[in-house]
């Protein structure tokens, strides 16, 4: 008799912590939503993403680097749900490797890169073919993102070739891991002048725009956000029409973007 009501207890104990364990926790229940994002994309996004809170009751958390660092990160399985890439390029990446869902990829934003200067020293620049940057740097160098993996580096790169330029500036340029961090080195006056988008220019007081590229002098900035595949957040695709609404869409123009419909 006494064993059976042991066997009656442990029983009753275990259907009990079973029924715990089916229960979503509140970690699973509000589960946050990870974005991985180009670095220029910050003070829009961080905007939408707490638009994005008050609105729906969920968080998302926002990671910025350069997108080709992100997108080595996805390659490697860290855990994300959003992409948001600076070229198409790194989003066709991580689509060569199946490691976004293809249906969710679309085009969010455009950009412009333009030439800056620390502000105290700032005086407008003709940006044309053959305009004379090398003269302009004199023994300084130029801040740029990484011309071989970032993209803002890439379209400075493409820029200055069209126009003929590169060639006499590619010894003086220091390429950065981020564009951010090109802007940070004009800022601080470790450098003369930099290439960054014109949203990164308006993110920074220590900065002015000299000058601006032609558009048809580098290949369109294109934003492109997708879900990546492994990502099982209910709350994604969601946040992806969010970022495509007109409230949304008030954040990255107030910081210079082209919205893409």
């Amino acid at each position: 008799m006494q064993n059976r009501r042991q066997w009656m207890a442990t029983a009753a104990i275990t259907a009990l912590w079973l029924g715990a364990a089916a229960l979503p926790t509140p970690a699973t229940a509000a589960e946050k939503l990870t974005v991985f994002a180009a670095a220029s994309l910050k003070e829009a996004l961080d905007a939408a993403n707490a638009a994005w809170a008050k609105e729906s009751g969920r968080q998302a958390v926002a990671s910025y680097a350069a997108s080709g660092a992100l997108a080595k990160q996805i390659e490697n399985a860290a855990p994300a749900d959003i992409f948001i890439s600076a070229d198409l390029a790194w989003m066709d990446y991580l689509a060569g490797k199946s490691l976004i869902k293809a249906d969710s990829r679309s085009n969010l934003l455009g950009n412009r890169i333009v030439l800056v200067a620390e502000k105290a020293k700032a005086k407008p620049v003709e940006i044309k073919p053959g305009f004379d940057l090398a003269a302009l740097l004199g023994d300084g160098k130029l801040a740029m993102g990484e011309p071989k993996s970032v993209p803002a580096g890439k379209y400075a790169m493409a820029a200055l070739e069209k126009l003929g330029v590169w060639k006499f500036v590619e010894s003086k340029v220091a390429g950065a891991e981020s564009v951010r961090a090109a802007l940070a080195l004009v800022s601080r006056g470790e450098a003369p002048y930099g290439i960054v988008y014109q949203t990164d220019a308006a993110a920074d007081q220590g900065v002015a725009i000299v000058g601006t590229f032609p558009a048809d002098s580098h290949p369109p900035i294109i934003y492109p956000a997708a879900i990546l595949a492994e990502s099982k957040n209910p709350d994604a695709a969601a946040y992806l029409d969010f970022l495509k609404s007109d409230k949304a869409a008030a954040f990255f123009t107030a910081q210079g973007f082209t919205v893409l419909k």
